[in-house]
């Protein structure tokens, strides 16, 4: 049974780290000094979908400014996707933004992932931007 939890210790945001690892750093060959930025912080936040003892789904949430929550590096395991995972890891953010006190939600969309957003109700206002090897597209949702 896959579990969603908000990783407020270190071996949880370990959890979310090595997600990104295996799904992002490994599979399309980004470095660990692309894939960790200066978001990766200790005020960072992150939400991790647990399959008993193995993560398999991250997503990363922190402040913009005080109404705006940026949702980014949401990393689905590649034999863990098409389950919902990286909608239930989504919206486990949004709940936790909402709680904390965000009223948006912004994120960078990978081009080949805009309809997975828009169908989370995100809309795009087509600002391309480059984030390492990929064109993202901003986008933002109110919580």
């Amino acid at each position: 049974m896959i579990e969603i939890i908000r990783a407020t210790k270190l071996p949880q945001q370990a959890a979310a780290h090595y997600v990104r690892i295996q799904g992002m750093a490994r599979q399309h060959k980004i470095t660990l000094d692309e894939e960790f930025d200066e978001h990766d912080t200790a005020d960072t936040k992150y939400i991790v979908a647990m399959d008993n003892y193995l993560p398999v789904a991250t997503c990363r949430l922190y402040a913009i400014d005080a109404d705006q929550v940026m949702l980014g590096r949401i990393v689905v395991l590649p034999e863990y996707r098409h389950q919902g995972l990286g909608t239930k890891v989504v919206e486990a953010a949004e709940l936790w933004a909402k709680e904390l006190g965000f009223k948006r939600s912004v994120l960078e969309s990978r081009d080949d992932k805009l309809p997975f957003y828009e169908r989370m109700g995100y809309k795009a206002d087509h600002s391309r931007v480059t984030i390492g090897t990929f064109r993202c597209i901003y986008m933002d949702k109110e919580l």
